[in-house]
C-alpha cells in the first residue's frame, strides 16, 4: 500500500472578536469606524484589532474602503463615527514620531538626491534631518542603492523611486508602519524584496499593518487580516481562522471500487476520476481511516488540503467583490 498523508499545519493563531491574541497589548484598536463623504457612506462600522509586532492585512477590492479606512486609523480624515486608538491614544498626531506612513499616491521632490529624500521625509517626522541623510546613506547601502544615493529621484527608475519613498517612511524607525498597497507598481523581483522587509520589520518587534487588493500578498505575509468589501468588514481576524471557516477537502484514491468501506464516506462525497473528494468530518480523519482499512478499501493516496485564503474570501465577502479582487490584480500583473 502506498499511502500519502499531507496537510496544511501552518501554526494556528486564535482570534475572537478580530483580536489575534489577547495577551499582547494592541498596537491598532478601532470600534465602529463610520465615514461618510456628501451623503455616501465610504465606510460602515469597521472594527480591527492588531497586536504589536503582528503584521496584518487589510484586502479588499479598490474602492472598498481601504484607504480610507487607513487615513481615519492615522488621524489624517476624523471618523464620523466610531474610535480608534493607536498605541493606547486617541489622538494619533500625538504620536506621529512613532509611525511610518507610505500613502497609494506616491510623491517625492524630483530635483532631490535619493538621501536627500530619505532625510526630508524623516524630518517630516521628527528626525534631525543631517541624521536623516545619514541614516538615508545607510539605509541605501543596506538595500543595495548605495550607488544611486547622490542620483536625483527623477533620474531613478519607478521601483527605485518606490523604495527611495519606503525607506524615507523607516528611517526614524517607527514602531508601526501603514502601507496602502505598498506593492502596487513594483515587478516581482522588488515585491520580493519589500516582502522580506516587511518581515524584517515584525521581527524586529515593529507592526505593520498594509491594504492590499492582492490575496497573494496577504497569504504569505499575514498573521491577520480585516477583509473588507463595500465599506463594511464581514472578518477581522486571524489568517488560519479565515480558512477555516471553509472545511478542508480530502482526496482519496482507493484499489477497490466497491465495499462496505464506502458506507463510511461522509455524504457529500463525489466522484472525480480515479479520486472520492469529500469534506473532512468533524469527526476528524482518523475514524474514517479505521473504517477504510477494515473495509479493505486498499488506500492508494489520502490527502487533506485546507482552504486558500482566496476561497476564503469568496466565502466571506461573495463573488462579486471576490471577482472585482481578481480583475483588479490581473489588470496590475499585466502593467
Amino acid at each position: 500500500m502506498d499511502m500519502m498523508l499531507s496537510e496544511a499545519t501552518d501554526a494556528h493563531n486564535p482570534a475572537s472578536g478580530g483580536i489575534l491574541e489577547t495577551s499582547r497589548p494592541m498596537a491598532i484598536e478601532a470600534r465602529g469606524l463610520v465615514k461618510r463623504f456628501e451623503g455616501t457612506t465610504a465606510v460602515d462600522g469597521v472594527d480591527l484589532a492588531v497586536p504589536e509586532g503582528a503584521i496584518y492585512g487589510i484586502l479588499g477590492p479598490n474602492g472598498a474602503g481601504k484607504t480610507t479606512t487607513l487615513r481615519m486609523l492615522l488621524g489624517i480624515i476624523d471618523p464620523d463615527a466610531g474610535i480608534r486608538r493607536i498605541f493606547g491614544h486617541d489622538r494619533p498626531h500625538d504620536i506621529a514620531r512613532m509611525i511610518g506612513y507610505l500613502p497609494e499616491e506616491r510623491g517625492l521632490y524630483p530635483s532631490m538626491k535619493a538621501y536627500e529624500a530619505i532625510g526630508f521625509l524623516g524630518a517630516l517626522r521628527g528626525l534631525p534631518l543631517a541624521e536623516g541623510k545619514r541614516r538615508g546613506r545607510e539605509l541605501l547601502e543596506r538595500h543595495d542603492l548605495g550607488h544611486a544615493a547622490d542620483r536625483q529621484i527623477r533620474q531613478l527608475s519607478k521601483g527605485m523611486a518606490q523604495t527611495v519613498q519606503l525607506l524615507g517612511t523607516l528611517v526614524h524607525k517607527p514602531r508601526l508602519v501603514v502601507l496602502d498597497e505598498p506593492f502596487s507598481g513594483l515587478d516581482a523581483i522588488n515585491q520580493g524584496k519589500l516582502e522580506l522587509m516587511i518581515r524584517e520589520l515584525a521581527a524586529e518587534g515593529t507592526t505593520v499593518i498594509f491594504s492590499t487588493h492582492v490575496i497573494a500578498h496577504a497569504e504569505r505575509l499575514c498573521e491577520g487580516v480585516a477583509i473588507i468589501a463595500g465599506g463594511k468588514v464581514p472578518y477581522a481576524g486571524s489568517v488560519d481562522e479565515a480558512r477555516d471557516r471553509i472545511p478542508a477537502q480530502v482526496r482519496l484514491e482507493t484499489r477497490a471500487e466497491h465495499g462496505r468501506w464506502r458506507d463510511a464516506l461522509p455524504a457529500d462525497a463525489r466522484r472525480e476520476g480515479d479520486f472520492w473528494m469529500f469534506s473532512l468530518p468533524e469527526s476528524g480523519i482518523e475514524p474514517l481511516l479505521r473504517a477504510l482499512i477494515e473495509g479493505e478499501a486498499g488506500i492508494l493516496s489520502l490527502s487533506i488540503e485546507r482552504a486558500g485564503l482566496h476561497d476564503a474570501f469568496v466565502h466571506i465577502a461573495g463573488e462579486a467583490a471576490a471577482r472585482a479582487l481578481t480583475e483588479q490584480s490581473a489588470v496590475e500583473a499585466a502593467r
